[in-house]
């Protein structure tokens, strides 16, 4: 990262970025569970996270392939910045709509960049520094939702919730300038044929090009298997609040204990990131899903904020793990002319079935105890493991070293 700035520039707007999601999303449940007193409200408001994203990444994908991926992301951040102010405006229960439909626009937004950015490592960095990028893309993202969470617990709790708006508005201003100042290209030049496919084109040639190699098929349900159990993610800030009865300061630390796991899961699997050989890749995925889903059936049954953190870090540390294998894998089979779309329908997967399971989460957790409904949906996560282990034992005896990386693409 020391020698190559626009890596590092794209590196630290994530980064900053970030962070003040996890400033935004501490001070927003707050506001909801008090606006509202409503555990349903809370599980809502992380579906919303989730839904705007997932519809929009099949906008999202066709447009890293071709419009100008920097350009994509300066106007998405401009724009999520502005929407962050919004939040200022929200101090009655006759506004909680308000919240929903800025968070939606946010989220809609983010599935601009998201798969902007993620296109673009490739051609940020050399090849044989895409297994490093994507660690460090990946501990981004947790490191930032440990430090944002707890900051944000306790900087909400002395300031206000009002600081935790301004700080993610003023974090997507940041992301925007680094962002700007990226000189190499994020996109390989392309022939005349592929610049301009229409938008439902662009999409039919990410499915066809997914049919054809089971190996991304394979890879395409791993986010999305993470998202029919991550609805106990979007309960943490309710057993904070409800079971320890431990304020905002209580979610941003459950919330930091979750970013810590996701920091330090993709550095433990850095080994089984081989270019030549994906087999210890594909045998690593559906460990991860078990210590995902062990780790919070566990947390599920703590019986203080302490233990209950400690166990949710155990199970981000699979969670993280995870997602960075099925990330890296995916950069390094998928050419780039079709790599946006292909990672905007994996992200548009695991969106969407986080925003199912989050939203049977939260009306589950208004008739059953959130502990319940928890550890049921550990349950779910840890049969996933089973099953995608089973139903890809094929994928993985067809993969060779010697096999080529990309798939034909005609």
């Amino acid at each position: 990262m020391r020698r190559n700035r626009d890596f590092r520039r794209l590196f630290l707007a994530l980064l900053v970025s970030f962070a003040g999601d996890w400033f935004l999303f501490v001070a927003l449940t707050g506001l909801v569970f008090d606006l509202t007193g409503s555990p349903a409200f809370v599980a809502a408001l992380f579906a919303c996270t989730t839904v705007p994203f997932a519809l929009f990444t099949f906008v999202g994908g066709p447009l890293a392939d071709r419009l100008n991926r920097r350009t994509l992301m300066i106007a998405a951040d401009l724009l999520r910045g502005a929407l962050a102010l919004g939040f200022l405006f929200i101090s009655r229960p006759s506004q909680i709509w308000l919240v929903f439909v800025l968070v939606g626009g946010i989220s809609a937004l983010g599935a601009v960049f998201e798969p902007a950015s993620s296109a673009a490592i490739p051609n940020l960095v050399d090849e044989d520094d895409l297994g490093t990028a994507n660690v460090l893309f990946g501990a981004t993202w947790g490191s930032m939702l440990a430090i944002g969470a707890a900051l944000g617990g306790l900087v909400v709790s002395a300031f206000g919730r009002e600081v935790g708006y301004v700080c993610d508005a003023a974090s997507f201003l940041f992301s925007a300038a680094l962002v700007l100042r990226i000189r190499r290209p994020t996109a390989e030049a392309r022939a005349p044929a592929r610049e301009r496919p229409s938008l439902l084109a662009a999409t039919r040639e990410a499915f066809a090009y997914a049919r054809r190699d089971h190996r991304v098929l394979a890879l395409l349900t791993v986010k999305g298997g993470f998202g029919l159990a991550a609805g106990m993610v979007g309960l943490l800030a309710v057993l904070a609040l409800d079971v320890f009865r431990a304020g905002d300061r209580g979610t941003g630390w459950l919330l930091a204990a979750r970013g810590i796991g996701a920091l330090a899961g993709p550095f433990i699997v850095r080994r089984v990131m081989r270019k030549h050989d994906l087999r210890p890749l594909f045998l690593a995925i559906p460990v991860a899903f078990g210590t995902y889903g062990l780790f919070y059936a566990a947390a599920a049954w703590a019986p203080q904020l302490s233990v209950a953190a400690a166990l949710i870090l155990g199970a981000h540390l699979g969670g993280g793990a995870q997602w960075t294998l099925s990330s890296y894998a995916l950069q390094t089979i998928v050419p780039d002319h079709v790599r946006g779309r292909v990672f905007a329908f994996d992200y548009g997967l695991v969106t969407f079935t986080i925003a199912v399971s989050a939203t049977l989460a939260g009306i589950a957790a208004q008739a059953f105890d959130v502990r319940i409904v928890m550890f049921v949906l550990a349950c779910v996560a840890l049969a996933y493991a089973v099953v995608w282990y089973l139903a890809t034992t094929g994928v993985r005896r067809s993969i060779t070293t010697a096999e080529p990386t990309r798939a034909e693409v005609p």
